[in-house]
């Protein structure tokens, strides 16, 4: 089931009047919220419940077995056994037609024969973000971090919840299941944001990413050959923004939607093309998955406790499997390579040249760090290497026969879009929305919530899916 989609306003319709209905107590209304999850989900493939169901009841036996636990060996095993699961599920539907494919090749390339048909397996909606936020919490358990949720239906939900479940934010335990334990009423400020939040992120999806940037991006990436600098930069810049609208639109609802449960999300965007460098960036995009990478992989590789080397090794590592995190091909790796690159040139950078950033040196940094993740965006969303390196080569002007495919209107769309994107998120880089709707007048902010459900409605989506569902 979409955010933006009919069938969703229905669904969360009846979710609302039953969760402020008398007929439930707390706990019914928590039974009531999983299995609305379960539908939520289920709608897309019913079968593929069974594999919630699975990393549920496994990770809820391995935490408690490892909370009662005194041999530290046994408590090794139960949190193996987690991750094995887990991560067992995950090189499987993700990564097991990619693993085939990459060992046909290697065989092949040692002169022995081997062909076989893809497994053409089902990518589970989501895989990647209730794996991650469940393994977090068994070993944040087995670390003695947190203590086990008290109830399994407080567990269940926790994994299950539908407003994040499928794209995020990736919610630490400690953040999301002890605000079950109590009944929790949105107030009526909180409603209203929450209602305003959804407004937005569905503002973003529908009408930014998906009718005004979409189509340049499509139509440039979907090109086979060379083009004009111009188109190649253009289409570049439109799935830069695109996938920004895309995916923080998608965060947005999910907050939106918990707030008016009266449940409190993380965010998981603050602006992130105003970012002064890539440790900043990485502060700023996708913080819930950032933030899991740093805890549960760059500091067990040892972070920076063991010198540079060491240090530059579990980073770059670290963003290489972030890459192949977001997809099963190569492209990926690169892009998380790119990344881990910039992260090491900063670092050089400010070892050996430091200097100090001022508010007129700050906006030509940020514009040169939006530029550097405009390149890593190509390689995201290529399909293939030659198309990627078509780009590139196109970008750059190394070539002279370039195709024109954009016309001019397009053109000046998505530079309009992503230039006014860029200035807002530059001026909105140490505040908040909230912070900001506050020195606002009601009537105007009313004025603006009502231009973007009128722009909403009149933008007539056609039920794009959010990018992010495929990782």
């Amino acid at each position: 089931m979409l955010f933006n989609s009919l069938s969703f306003v229905l669904f969360l319709t009846i979710v609302l009047a039953l969760y402020y209905s008398k007929i439930f107590s707390w706990k019914g209304k928590k039974r009531m919220l999983l299995l609305s999850s379960y539908v939520f989900y289920g709608l897309w493939n019913p079968p593929l419940i069974l594999l919630l169901w699975i990393s549920t009841i496994i990770d809820w036996t391995a935490s408690k077995r490892i909370a009662i636990e005194d041999n530290q060996k046994k408590r090794k095993l139960w949190l193996l056994l987690s991750m094995f699961v887990n991560l067992g599920f995950l090189a499987f539907f993700k990564y097991g037609d990619f693993l085939l494919e990459n060992f046909v090749l290697i065989l092949n390339s040692i002169g022995i024969e081997f062909n076989t048909l893809p497994m053409d397996i089902i990518l589970p909606m989501g895989i990647s973000f209730y794996t991650f936020q469940t393994m977090s919490y068994t070993i944040d358990v087995y670390n003695n971090k947190i203590e086990p949720a008290k109830t399994f239906l407080d567990f269940a939900l926790y994994v299950t919840f539908f407003p994040q479940l499928v794209a995020g934010p990736i919610v630490r335990a400690k953040d999301l299941i002890t605000q079950f334990y109590e009944e929790k009423k949105a107030t009526t400020n909180q409603f209203i944001w929450g209602f305003f939040l959804l407004t937005i992120g569905l503002f973003q999806k529908v009408v930014l990413a998906d009718t005004l940037l979409s189509e340049a991006s499509d139509t440039v990436f979907g090109s086979d050959g060379l083009l004009n600098g111009i188109d190649a930069w253009t289409g570049t810049l439109a799935f830069s923004g695109q996938i920004f609208f895309d995916f923080a639109g998608y965060s947005t609802c999910a907050i939106g939607i918990a707030l008016m449960l009266g449940i409190i999300l993380p965010d998981n965007f603050k602006y992130p093309y105003a970012s002064l460098g890539f440790s900043d960036l990485w502060k700023r995009w996708h913080i819930s998955l950032s933030s899991w990478l740093k805890d549960y992989l760059y500091i067990p590789l040892g972070g920076n406790r063991n010198g540079l080397i060491r240090m530059y090794i579990a980073l770059m590592l670290t963003m290489l499997l972030g890459g192949l995190w977001h997809g099963a091909a190569w492209t990926f790796m690169v892009w998380g390579g790119l990344h881990g690159f910039y992260l090491i040139i900063e670092r050089l950078q400010k070892q050996y040249l430091p200097f100090k950033i001022t508010k007129w040196n700050g906006i030509f940094l940020a514009f040169l760090t939006f530029t550097c993740v405009n390149l890593t965006w190509v390689f995201f969303r290529a399909r293939e290497f030659e198309t990627a390196w078509n780009m590139i080569k196109s970008m750059f002007y190394l070539q002279s026969d370039g195709a024109k495919i954009l016309d001019t209107f397009s053109i000046i769309k998505v530079s309009t879009v992503v230039f006014i994107m860029f200035l807002c998120h530059w001026f909105m880089r140490n505040t908040s929305l909230k912070q900001v709707s506050e020195k606002i007048s009601p009537y105007t902010l009313g004025l603006i919530w009502a231009i973007m459900l009128f722009l909403i409605i009149i933008a007539q989506g056609s039920g794009e899916q959010f990018i992010y569902f495929q990782f």
